[in-house]
């Protein structure tokens, strides 16, 4: 899921589904689904980010490691992201588009009903009564015998879980059947806060060099070819957030959209997380979240530039061209006047 999102990462655009015709944009349209794009990107930041500290923290008291990023793999993934990019672009430009995107959509269709029962699973159990005949399961499946016995899965679950994730099956078979934009943006949403929580940087420095790194490689695919954009029109799968600006006069079923891709929220969003548990390891007293806050309000910065930016030029933005002096300067400069920029990249 991380390299897709991170591969389609780069726009805001406006779309029709289906090939039908588009009702054009009013302001109050335009306003409603950049608010809701804009609150849709920066709630999978926050909720995702305490999450990770919640993961962090249960990786090591069960004494596994969490796997990170290096600096060495910030340092190439942009070039895997463009060369995934192209690879993709290729793809389209050789086979039947609609082929490809039932291919995905049943591939997406798994990944999407697991990265929701992940998010929903605790709020569920939460909603469920007492009543409710409850029952533990534990699934473990190896490979290989005695001495070279290898363990490949080990999971505990309960009927709860069986129900939600039953709710969530019926929620992919929606997106599958209709491919509805509120369906496409449940996933979406989900796979956003996962991918922050989950995916971890090692230390400040390979986050900047990741997102260094990207910041090039947005500007390169948006503004030097038309790869990203084509790709982004032509991908059908719940990796990007989409929101109707025709929703008023249509209603539920708007096709006029705005979008803006997963790459643009988690990519930001394990920096920012990074930052938040840079936070709470720090040997101060007083966990005072100010690098969290300072990266989450540059975020929130630099996604607003990046609207104005997009609304006013009236063309596709990379949007890490904006996000990434933002959520990177912005708390530097903070740790450099409190005296913390060693201790940060260390």
């Amino acid at each position: 899921m991380a390299e897709q999102a991170s591969t389609i990462n780069a726009t805001f655009n406006e779309t029709a589904a289906n090939g039908t015709a588009k009702v054009p944009a009013t302001p109050e349209g335009m306003a409603m689904a950049y608010t809701s794009l804009f609150l849709m990107a920066i709630l999978p930041i926050f909720f995702g980010s305490f999450r990770s500290v919640k993961y962090h923290k249960e990786q090591k008291e069960s004494g596994e490691k969490p796997e990170t990023m290096s600096s060495k793999d910030a340092a190439m993934f942009p070039v895997i992201a463009s060369c995934t990019l192209f690879g993709i672009y290729i793809v389209f430009q050789i086979f039947s588009k609609e082929y490809i995107n039932l291919l995905l959509a049943v591939y997406f269709f798994f990944l999407g009903v697991l990265a929701l029962a992940h998010i929903a699973s605790p709020i569920v159990s939460k909603l469920i009564p007492e009543a409710f005949p409850n029952k533990e399961y534990h699934l473990i499946f190896t490979q290989g015998v005695k001495e070279k016995k290898e363990e490949l899965m080990n999971y505990e679950f309960d009927r709860k879980d069986i129900l939600c994730l039953a709710g969530c099956a019926v929620i992919g078979i929606w997106y599958l059947v209709k491919k509805h934009w509120i369906a496409n943006n449940l996933f979406g949403l989900a796979f956003a806060v996962n991918g922050v929580e989950i995916l971890s940087l090692n230390k400040v420095s390979t986050g900047c060099i990741l997102l260094g790194g990207l910041f090039v490689y947005d500007i390169f695919w948006v503004f030097g070819t038309n790869v990203m954009v084509t790709v982004a029109k032509s991908f059908d799968a719940p990796i990007k957030l989409v929101f109707p600006q025709d929703l008023l006069e249509k209603g539920l079923a708007a096709n006029n959209f705005a979008m803006l891709g997963l790459g643009d929220i988690v990519i930001p969003g394990i920096f920012i997380a990074l930052l938040l548990r840079f936070d709470l390891s720090s040997s101060s007293k007083v966990k005072s979240k100010t690098y969290f806050y300072a990266g989450f309000i540059a975020y929130i910065l630099g996604l607003g530039t990046t609207i104005f930016v997009m609304h006013f030029f009236k063309h596709a933005q990379p949007a890490l061209l904006y996000l990434v002096p933002a959520c990177v300067g912005i708390p530097v400069f903070v740790a450099l006047v409190k005296g913390d920029a060693k201790a940060m990249f260390l």
